[in-house]
């Protein structure tokens, strides 16, 4: 029996995980007081929980993307982070209209 997606590991997944955790670890590493970085790090938990329940909908992580970029988006320190979900979240395609 062939091995589905899912069982293999989606890649697509696998990156949304890597960029997440890259960019959780230099927000947390990042010393200044932002003033958006609860709502930055709530959304970084939900992709992860999405991504590790399989629950993955373009339209959602479109959303999450919006939100990080509306709290981090101006931050230079994290733009190459930020960018590496924003690459990841490409990979799911566009959100339907």
């Amino acid at each position: 029996m062939a091995a589905s997606r899912a069982d293999r590991g989606d890649p697509r997944v696998e990156a949304l995980r890597r960029a997440v955790t890259r960019l959780r670890a230099e927000l947390d590493a990042h010393p200044a007081d932002l003033r958006d970085r609860r709502e930055a790090e709530r959304e970084l938990e939900a992709l992860d929980a999405a991504a590790r329940s399989g629950a993955l909908d373009v339209e959602t992580l479109r959303r999450a993307l919006l939100l990080l970029t509306a709290a981090l988006g101006s931050v230079s320190a994290l733009a190459l982070a930020l960018g590496e979900v924003r690459g990841a979240i490409d990979l799911f395609g566009v959100a339907p209209r």
